[in-house]
């Protein structure tokens, strides 16, 4: 008896042991330092609500990261944390921004809504990284589209989780291709890097795809500023267009959109982001299967795991302002922890080389790899027309508006990837 009495008393010593050990440990681990992901974004001025979506997005990623225990690294898992610059949608600004986080020791920034802030972002960077290799910096994109980002401007330090103007255009003309009813196209984009680009790659694939369709206007209007788009679809109008293709976004596209419903123009368009924040209500019936968007994702692209991705965003933002999830930004920083695990480091170097090449499921239903050859993630495309929910194709609407999209094309991620002009040099240490 004493000596079972002496073992089950060991027994029990062991398991106290233990978990005094696992308590301890746990201690430990939740006392790791976060690793802080910087985003600099225009979070005031006329393009806050999509900096406010970005965010939501981001957050979004950070939350199911840290709900699956962290980044683990060689020392523990460590919780991810979310750092909010505002770069006022501008260069100056947001370079401002990008000091303040080196100055911070944050070794990852975020940018996005803005090819020309992004080119101004990887110049630091690349000078940055040169001076003070121990105090480097990755830069991970998840929107600016402007193509030289990885073709000729490439950098080692930048990863684009976007597909660039050139392939989302692609995408776009092959829809085109099955449009015959269109014959003359406007094209209206914003005065800067990526509106021009949109411009330059919509001539290109029209003439590779659709020789036949004339270029009826190619016009520019100052980012930001416009207040009343009338005159615009007044042009328009004018022209005899039967398409407008744009790559316009935020409060341009919406105003766009609402001037063009509000002038009864009967042409279909043609959009980068015609399913963004706030066009869908904009547009309203004036919309319905006539307006195009492309995009790496949409709610009702379909699959199990997709829907159940898109109800976990609307239970985590559960108001209709708040439901415009752009997978491809969570999804971003889900392959960072990745990168980071498989490093088993958050040095911005280690990162940087376990994502080139890297391979990731997307949660099961957006498979993404990151081109080592220039950092230009390649992803699926869906092409898609907005309808009223509840319509054949239409199960989610977007932002409780009543509308969404359908999918027109779906191209896969090996359909999409383009040749690269990218020769970056990479450090040797």
């Amino acid at each position: 008896m004493k000596n079972g009495i002496g073992a089950g008393v060991s027994r029990w010593l062991r398991i106290a042991a233990s978990a005094c050990l696992a308590l301890s440990l746990s201690a430990h681990a939740a006392d790791l330092p976060p690793i802080r992901l910087a985003l600099i974004e225009g979070m005031s001025g006329p393009f806050a609500n999509a900096g406010a979506m970005v965010e939501r997005n981001v957050r979004f990623g950070i939350d199911r990261v840290n709900a699956r225990g962290g980044v683990k690294l060689a020392d523990g898992a460590h919780p991810l944390q979310l750092v909010v610059l505002d770069g006022k949608g501008s260069s100056e600004a947001s370079l401002v921004q990008l000091r303040a986080a080196i100055d911070e020791k944050i070794g990852f920034v975020m940018q996005g809504n803005s090819s020309a802030v992004a080119a101004a972002l990887v110049a630091a960077i690349d000078k940055q990284n040169a001076r003070e290799p121990d105090r480097r910096v990755l830069f991970l994109n998840y929107s600016a589209d402007d193509p030289a980002l990885t073709n000729d401007a490439c950098s080692f330090w930048h990863f684009r989780f976007d597909a660039h103007a050139g392939m989302r255009m692609d995408a776009l003309a092959d829809a085109l291709n099955d449009d015959r009813a269109v014959k003359k196209v406007y094209l209206l984009n914003q005065d800067y890097s990526f509106g021009h680009d949109v411009s330059r790659e919509a001539q290109r694939a029209l003439k590779e795809r659709r020789p036949d369709i004339a270029i009826a206007g190619d016009e520019f209007h100052p980012i930001g500023r416009v207040k009343d788009f009338a005159p615009y679809i007044a042009k328009i109008r004018a022209s005899g267009a039967d398409a407008v293709i744009t790559g316009n976004w935020g409060n341009d596209l919406t105003l766009l959109v609402k001037a063009a419903r509000e002038q009864g123009l009967d042409t279909k368009f043609y959009t980068f982001y015609g399913n963004s924040l706030g066009a869908p209500a904009a547009l309203g019936d004036a919309g319905v299967k006539r307006v195009i968007a492309v995009a790496d994702w949409h709610p009702n692209a379909g699959g199990a795991a997709s829907d159940a991705y898109y109800r976990a965003f609307r239970t985590r933002y559960p108001s209709a302002a708040d439901d415009y999830l752009v997978a491809r930004m969570p999804l971003m920083v889900d392959m960072l922890a990745a990168a980071m695990t498989r490093a088993k480091s958050a040095d911005p170097l280690a990162v940087a080389r376990a994502l080139e090449g890297m391979s990731y499921d997307g949660e099961g239903f957006h498979p993404m790899t990151m081109r080592a050859d220039d950092h230009q993630v390649i992803q699926p495309l869906y092409v898609m027309e907005m309808d009223k929910a509840g319509t054949k194709g239409v199960a989610f609407d977007n932002e409780g508006s009543g509308y969404g999209f359908r999918t027109l094309l779906s191209v896969p991620a090996d359909k999409t990837a383009q040749p690269t002009t990218c020769r970056m040099p990479r450090p040797a240490r």
